[in-house]
């Protein structure tokens, strides 16, 4: 093949992110060429695509020696060893490349990138500003970045507009502007679809790919963000912040074992930050390894002393307990002063968890009773829209309407799901099922209240779920049906032939659920309620349950649970199973036997056994559940009896129709 042929042919095969193809066709024109420089350099750029950054430094610095006045030789070189870290080795190249040909703009960038790496501030400034000069598109960009930075996201969104106007090719601006739909429009789809278009255009655009990974992990899109973050280790293997992006994905998705290998591969090619860290002793309290998760999170800390959310990670391991130095530590962070609102309200939980092991109640509540007040300024509810949506769905789903729809869904009899509050005992409720040889336990599944929230919302009316369930055809109940069953397939790594779906806030879609998914069982995970609304209010939670930071709010939402349990068991009776953490603790094997018999499953003695079964548990009670049974829970609500005289108001009713086991039960 002659020269221009071959290199045109490797360049192509670069474009189509090829990079082995591209070092072949190099290697054989070489082999009868050696001293060709052309071939070198691009086999030197194949090379570095695929990490292997010595090789291309040797291959780079070959083709120097034979073109020494090479101006974008030295560019990649200098390229190579930033890559490598290697800065000071880097400057010159990239000055020399500069000096023989001025008018190459990312070399001014990356002059810029290494000098700012090594503290050379102001000069970094003057080469970014030459950048800009010689590439106007990216100064735009660059000013829009600074303008969604400071929160004017009109101004940015325009900015990155003006240069697709202008350039509809520009990957940097698309991705800009996918961030901006994304953290400040809160439209995931519309940000997937910007990044979807730039990783089509530029395939090795890194960045593009980072940043479509959260957005699909934010949409529930597990798999396809799997996808996404191997797709950009293929053209950045030494990316330690993809290898993360990975194994956080294969965490979300439920392949916790992956994960942690996934993470150790991340940690081999530098991606060692303290979220990372964090991250990574997330799935390893998932996958039962608590001590080293614990490792994992003192890791954190070290590298990031002002890391709340990592102590708020270990208290919420529950059976640990922190070291006194640890506890000075913390109350020294908040002393400070110096901490955002967010990390705040970490250590405030964890010191709350810190003093309740310590028995000193009274400062264990002025912790968990300040973070609380100060989370919730940072999340909204809105009690009076729930109660609203609570009355419709009762007022819709009558026992008339029920049986009117009812005999249309899907027969399917696979998913088991287990409502209540959260910190009920749902927990418990899934392992002891998880123990059985039929059962999956998959996690808290979001596909029944996507799925309602979806129906009536393209009505020009603008009525949506529940009222505008009472305009669907019979077909569409088995559709609903159909489209929970193979949405849950995502979450399955099984063949068993039932499934936990656990998601708590499922309670009000009961209803819904008989309609679509006629056969499915329901359990009704229940405990006291002065001790489920106090396990809420010490629990800080990833995300959601806006209605646990607010000792009114928690009272507010326990009452209209409980009414919409009571309709339930009204116009379906005998559809669900009400079953006491407090009976559960006390009488493990009768309760075990009646949750089996409810869920139509022969009697096992693993399920009595429920914690020698190894499983990943994702939620705060994973420790626990692992665990004999033990009643240290009961009764804990006493120890801040004096803090809680308006939920004894306005739970009396309910406590007076508790059963005396429940209403009695102490550790």
């Amino acid at each position: 093949m002659e020269k221009e042929a071959s290199i045109q042919v490797a360049l192509q095969a670069m474009k189509n992110n090829r990079p082995l193809r591209a070092e072949e066709i190099c290697r054989d024109y070489l082999l009868m060429n050696p001293g060709c420089a052309d071939h070198l350099r691009l086999l030197g750029q194949s090379l570095m695509k695929q990490g292997r950054l010595a090789d291309a430094e040797h291959q780079l610095r070959e083709a120097l020696s034979l073109k020494p006045d090479f101006p974008m030789l030295h560019e990649d070189l200098g390229s190579v060893l930033a890559l490598q870290g290697r800065y000071e080795d880097a400057i010159p190249l990239f000055r020399r490349a500069i000096r023989l040909e001025p008018r190459l703009p990312l070399a001014h960038k990356k002059l810029g990138q290494a000098l700012t790496a090594i503290g050379h501030g102001e000069e970094a400034d003057e080469q970014f500003e030459e950048f800009f000069e010689k590439d106007p598109e990216a100064g735009v960009i660059a000013v829009g970045a600074n303008h969604l930075k400071a929160g004017r996201k009109a101004d940015a969104m325009k900015a990155f507009r003006d240069v697709l106007r202008k350039n509809p090719e520009n990957v940097t601006a698309m991705r800009y502007l996918a961030i901006a739909y994304f953290k400040e429009e809160n439209n995931p789809a519309e940000a997937e679809a910007w990044l979807r278009r730039a990783t089509t255009i530029a395939p090795d655009f890194t960045a593009a790919w980072m940043t479509l990974g959260p957005v699909l992990l934010e949409m529930n899109k597990h798999i396809e963000a799997i996808d996404c973050y191997e797709s950009a280790i293929r053209t950045d293997p030494t990316n330690g912040h993809l290898w993360a992006g990975l194994a956080n994905a294969y965490a979300q998705a439920s392949y916790p074992e992956k994960s942690v290998e996934t993470f150790k591969k991340a940690f081999e090619k530098g991606a060692d930050s303290a979220g990372t860290l964090m991250s990574y002793a997330h799935v390893l309290k998932t996958v039962g390894d608590q001590d080293a998760s614990l490792k994992a999170y003192r890791d954190a800390i070290r590298k990031k002393p002002d890391f709340g959310e990592s102590y708020w990670s270990m208290a919420n391991l529950k059976i640990f307990r922190f070291e006194d130095e640890e506890v000075v530590a913390m109350e020294a962070q908040i002393d400070e002063g110096h901490l955002t609102d967010v990390s705040e309200v970490h250590f405030r939980f964890a010191l709350g968890k810190a003093y309740e092991d310590k028995r000193d109640y009274d400062k264990a509540w002025y912790y968990y009773d300040t973070g609380n007040k100060k989370q919730r300024l940072l999340v909204t509810h809105s009690p009076l829209e729930m109660e609203k949506r609570h009355r419709e769905i009762i007022e819709v789903f009558s026992r008339d309407f029920i049986d009117a729809n009812e005999g249309h869904g899907f027969d399917s009899p696979d998913p088991i799901l287990i409502v209540g509050l959260p910190r009920a005992g749902s927990t418990l409720i899934e392992q002891i099922l998880a123990s059985h040889s039929q059962v999956e336990g998959t996690s808290e599944l979001p596909i029944l209240s996507k799925i309602a929230s979806g129906i009536g919302r393209y009505r020009s009316d603008n009525v949506g779920f529940p009222n505008a369930l009472r305009d669907v055809g019979i077909r569409d109940w088995r559709g609903y049906g159909e489209e929970y069953i193979e949405e849950s397939t995502r979450h399955r790594l099984t063949n068993k032939l039932y499934f936990t779906d656990k998601l708590p806030n499922n309670f009000s879609m009961v209803g819904f659920l008989h309609l679509v998914l006629p056969n499915a069982r329901v359990i009704n995970a229940r405990r006291h309620p002065m001790d489920n609304c106090l396990g809420a209010y010490k629990q800080l939670f990833a995300k959601g349950q806006n209605f646990t930071y607010d000792v009114e709010d928690l009272a507010h939402y326990y009452v209209n649970y409980n009414r919409m349990m009571q309709h339930w068991h009204n116009v379906l009776p005998g559809k669900v199973l009400d079953v006491h953490y407090e009976d559960t603790v006390t009488d493990l094997e009768n309760q075990v036997r009646r949750i089996l018999k409810h869920c139509g499953l022969p009697f096992e003695e693993s399920c009595v056994n429920f914690h020698e079964t190894k499983r990943a548990v994702k939620t705060a009670s994973s420790e626990q559940v692992r665990q004999p049974i033990y009643t240290g829970a009961l009764g804990k609500w006493r120890k801040y009896e004096k803090h809680l005289d308006l939920w004894k108001s306005d739970f009396a009713e309910i406590m007076d129709e508790l059963p005396k086991s429940v209403r009695e039960a102490t550790g």
